[in-house]
Order: C-alpha cells, then structure tokens, then sequence
C-alpha cells in the first residue's frame, strides 16, 4: 500500500519481531491516546503513528465503516482526509470485503501475486524500484459486528513472513481497542441526547401542582387576578395553533412556566418541551445547541450531535431571551423560522422539522428594531402572537396564593410544616416587588429559612432588620422599578432627557451605563460614577438576572471584564 499520504511513514527493514514487553509499551501508549478528549479523527491518526514506532511499516489505514459498509471516517499515516480516503477506495474490494465477512485477520504475504489484487494498478502505491511488498488487515469489532478495517503495508523481505505472526497478534489487540473506543464514543451520543429527551419529559411531569393552586386548569400558573384571568384566555386560544408566540414581561414574570402552559394546551402536549435560553451561550455554541453538528464538525466534535430544533421535532421549542441573540445569529434562525429547514454544523444535508416555536423576551424589542439592533424581519416572524405577562404588582389578589404555594414548596423540600401569619401577609402586601415572582419566591425562601418559630410573623422578614434585598437593588423604594424592561405594544416616541442633577452635570460627555466603553480601566462610567464599582456591579448583575453577557451589555464593557471584576469583588454569581 505505497500511495503517497504526504508523509509516508517508513520503517527500516531490519527492525526486530514485536516482542511481548515492547508490545505491552504499545498498547499502553494507544490506549492513552484513545482516552484522550480530541477529536476522533485525529486520535486515530496518532494511534497509526504510534504503530509506526512498533512495527515494520510504510502506510497504515484505518476505516470506519457504516451500517452499509461505505466508509464513514478514514485516516492515514501522516494523515490527510483526502488522500487517506484516496488510499481507501484503491484497495480492491476483494481484500476489503474479505476482512468485513470472515471478520478474521487477512495476511497478504506478496500484493503483486495475491488473487485478492488481481488487476490492481500498483503503480501508484509508493513501491520503490519495483520492490514488492506484503499487507496485513484486522477487523475492527464492536461487539460482534464489524465497524471497521486496521490496515498497514510493509516492503516484502526475507523476514516478513517471520513478522506476520507477532504483528496479527499485536494489530487484533489495537483494532479491539480502537473498536472499545468507537463504542463508548457512540455510547455517549446516544446517551446524551435519551438524557435530553427524558429531561424535557420529566421537566413536563414536574410542573404538576395541586389543584387547588391553578389557574383555571392550566399545570404551574398560580391566581385568580384579572390580569392572570386575561393571559389564561389568551393562551387557551393560541395554544390551538401553530401560531408563533412571543411572550413579554418584566423578568421574573414566568415566562417559562406560561410557554410550557401553551405546549400542556397545544395538540402537541404529548410531543417534547424542549427549552433554551439564548442568553446564557455565545453565537458559535448556540448554532450547535441549536441546530446540531456533524462528525468532525469542528475540534471535539466525535459524534454527530442532534440540535434543539431536532430534539423539539413535532413539540414545541422554547426560546428564552430572544432578544439577546447577535444579528449575525438572527439572520441564521430566520431561514428555519421562514422555511423549517437547516443544516447541522459542518453539514450539507438540509433537514426539515416541525415545530412550534414559543419566544420570550424582557427587552422593548420595538426600540431594538428601530435602533438596529434587531432585524425587523425576524421580529415580525416570532410576534405573530404577542402576549404580555403582567408584573406581580398588577395581579391584584394572586400575591396570598402564591406566597403559599412557595411555602408549601418549601414545607415539601425542608420537611417542616410553617405557615404564615396575617402580619406577614401583611409585610408582603406593602412590598411592590419589582423582581415580580422570582423575588417573592427569594423572599419566601430566605424567610422561612430564617424563621424562629412554626409560624412566620411580620419580624421574621429581612425588611424589618435593614436587610431588604429589593431595598438595595432598587435604591430603597418600590416606585423604582427596573429600566428598559416593561414591554411596550408600539415604539415610544423620543423623549428629551430628563434633567441631571448638579452632580452629574460635571460628567457631561461621558458615556451612559449603556453606552460603549473602550475598558475596564480607561472606562469614565466607572470613573464618574459617585457609586462604588461593586454597587455598579451588583446592581448590573441583578438587573440581568445574573447573566453576565446581559450585565456586560449594561456597563459597555466584555463578558471578560465582567468575569475579572466579580473575581476581583468576590462575587458569587447567582444561580436560579
């Protein structure tokens, strides 16, 4: 097998028969390099060139076949993709189909004169001065089943024949272990992605509540407010269709829980809920997440991976933070949303799915649009329904039932029976809330933890003590409400800036909190501002819900600066 690889490895003639101690040192170098976290391609490259090492060879090959026997992955010695499938597809079909239906080793002791390459043009396979030269190939076996061909060629001499039975030992072992590491390589695949099936199914079973805490019959959403009342009516309605929806509200309104309502009301209730949030990765990992990858899509790509929108196929696909996602992403998400088709990562195969698609977003995505920053196009594909979810504050009654539920939850998980008391309803009552439902259920948490006795009373609440979270995070008042959050039906029209106050009329000039700034350390928002970088910083995080993407966005600086300064502070970011 002398085709030229561009890298040919050669071995001297006279090396000695494989030995059993040098043997063993073989096979323990490869099985290090098959446990090695690289791609699978260029594992089996190094498993070749290590052979080089052990044995008398010019060219090694190693095939991976699929379930029709057509070559999957091939790589040579000094391996290149092309001409090691190149070197593949000239050995005759005879010698191949040999090793695949016997599943035994095959030994050629003279190419020239073996039936098996009768007719073979060996002009091209590298011999030298017309020198002939001897082939060996083991199956490689996954079980029973042969995946696989380990091949390699040696110049023909007076002690080849003396080799051949120490290496058909020595090469059965490698190709057992290469066949060991393509199992656990699909193994893994496989895993993966039962696991992510079974996650969105259990995530559905999770989300039963009793009945006495649902609204209307709809799993999770808690009350019995108007405002709740209005968006239950307006999800029974969608949810019939395949309409795209898009949820919009303030964080911490239950977006999530609301999206999974519309799948539970959907003829698609007994398909996947599969979800997303497509703030918390960067473009190149969210393609993946999204759409899948091929083999060897890129460095660390072994398997073929099936994206969301494959996992979703006949259910429904959550995307949360929507409006996070860069205009490079969005121009890619369009194409599946218009057509319901895409290709994998890396691949060319156009795949079409069926899913529904439900979106949500805290961002005035109007303003985005008008400043740019987010294609009109897309807007228009993914607000075919927009529902707005109401902020705690305008659920008027819901706040009693829900406080409970999150009470009973922590009743459950603790193994403790507290209840609340009319004077803690009370303290509840009084608060706005701007972190809506997600801080009333901080709040309930923290406070019950904290409680002294079996009954939660008005002095238990960290607001009586100074210690008021939402005092903190927005400035000591509920009339504070955070900025740029409340969904708007249409574009607001400019506004003049209001008035600066003394302090601040000092720094004109400088950049806004939302305005770009060049870094961490020539940064004037950081300079000017009479807060310190850790109150900037906090306030920031928890506005972005503790994603630092968002947060960086917020202060105009990188997701990498945002990681220094929370090291340096010594915060610990929130998990939720």
């Amino acid at each position: 097998m002398g085709l030229e690889l561009g890298g040919a490895v050669s071995a001297a003639p006279t090396r000695a028969t494989v030995s059993g101690e040098t043997a063993l040192v073989g096979i323990y170098e490869i099985s290090k390099l098959l446990a090695s976290p690289a791609r699978l391609e260029n594992v089996l490259a190094g498993v070749l060139t290590l052979l080089s090492s052990f044995l008398d060879m010019r060219h090694g090959l190693i095939a991976i076949l699929d379930a029709k026997g057509s070559p999957e992955v091939v790589v040579g010695s000094g391996w290149s993709e092309g001409a090691a499938k190149l070197f593949f597809e000239r050995l005759p079909e005879r010698a191949v189909g040999q090793i695949v239906a016997t599943k035994m080793p095959v030994v050629v002791e003279d190419v020239a004169s073996s039936p098996l390459f009768e007719g073979v043009d060996l002009s091209d396979w590298g011999t030298e001065d017309g020198q002939s030269f001897s082939m060996i190939g083991v199956p490689i076996k996954d079980g029973d089943a042969v995946v696989g061909t380990l091949t390699v060629d040696r110049v023909r001499n007076k002690r080849s024949s003396v080799l051949f039975d120490h290496d058909v030992r020595f090469l059965t072992m490698i190709a057992n272990l290469v066949g060991q590491t393509l199992r656990l390589h699909k193994l893994i695949a496989r895993d993966r992605e039962r696991l992510m099936l079974e996650s969105a199914w259990r995530e559905k079973a999770d989300r039963a509540i009793p009945p006495e805490v649902r609204a209307e019959g709809l799993k999770g959403i808690v009350g019995d407010s108007p405002a709740v009342h209005a968006v239950v009516e307006k999800i029974r309605i969608v949810a019939k269709s395949k309409s795209t929806v898009l949820l919009r509200g303030e964080s911490g309104t239950g977006k999530e829980l609301f999206a999974a309502a519309i799948h539970d009301q959907s003829p698609r209730r007994n398909m996947p809920f599969v979800k997303l949030n497509c703030a918390a990765l960067p473009e190149s990992v969210l393609e993946s997440e999204l759409f899948g990858h091929e083999r060897g899509a890129f460095t660390g790509a072994a398997n073929l991976r099936k994206g969301r929108f494959e996992l979703a196929h006949g259910g429904t696909l959550f995307l949360d933070e929507i409006g996070e996602i860069t205009p490079a992403f969005q121009a890619k998400l369009l194409r599946v949303l218009q057509e319901g088709e895409f290709e994998r990562v890396g691949g060319a195969r156009t795949l079409k799915v069926d899913v529904r698609i439900v979106c949500a977003t805290n961002r005035n995505l109007e303003q985005a649009v008008q400043r740019g920053e987010f294609r009109a196009d897309l807007y228009y594909r993914i607000s075919v329904v927009p529902i707005f979810l109401p902020p705690l504050r305008e659920r008027k009654g819901d706040l009693a039932p829900l406080a409970n539920e999150f009470l009973r939850r922590y009743n459950g998980e603790q193994g403790v029976k507290l209840r609340l008391s009319e004077s803690a309803m009370g303290v509840l009552e009084e608060c706005g809330f701007p972190g809506n439902i997600r801080e009333l259920e901080n709040c309930i948490y923290r406070t019950a933890t904290l409680a002294h006795g079996d009954v939660i009373v008005d002095k238990d609440f960290s607001c009586r003590k100074d210690g008021c979270l939402s005092a903190i995070l927005w400035g000591g008042t509920s009339s504070k409400w955070p900025g740029e959050v409340t969904p708007l039906p249409i574009v607001a029209p400019a506004q003049a800036p209001a008035a600066k106050p003394p302090l601040e009329e000092e720094s004109v000039g400088a950049p806004g909190v939302g305005e770009t700034c060049p870094g961490a350390v020539n940064c004037k928002v950081i300079d000017k501002d009479p807060r310190t970088d850790y109150e900037k910083l906090v306030e920031a995080m928890e506005r972005a819900g503790w994603v630092k993407a968002k947060a960086a966005r917020l202060l105009g600086l990188t997701p990498r600066q945002i990681g220094y300064a929370l090291q340096k502070h010594g915060i610990t970011v929130k998990k939720f």
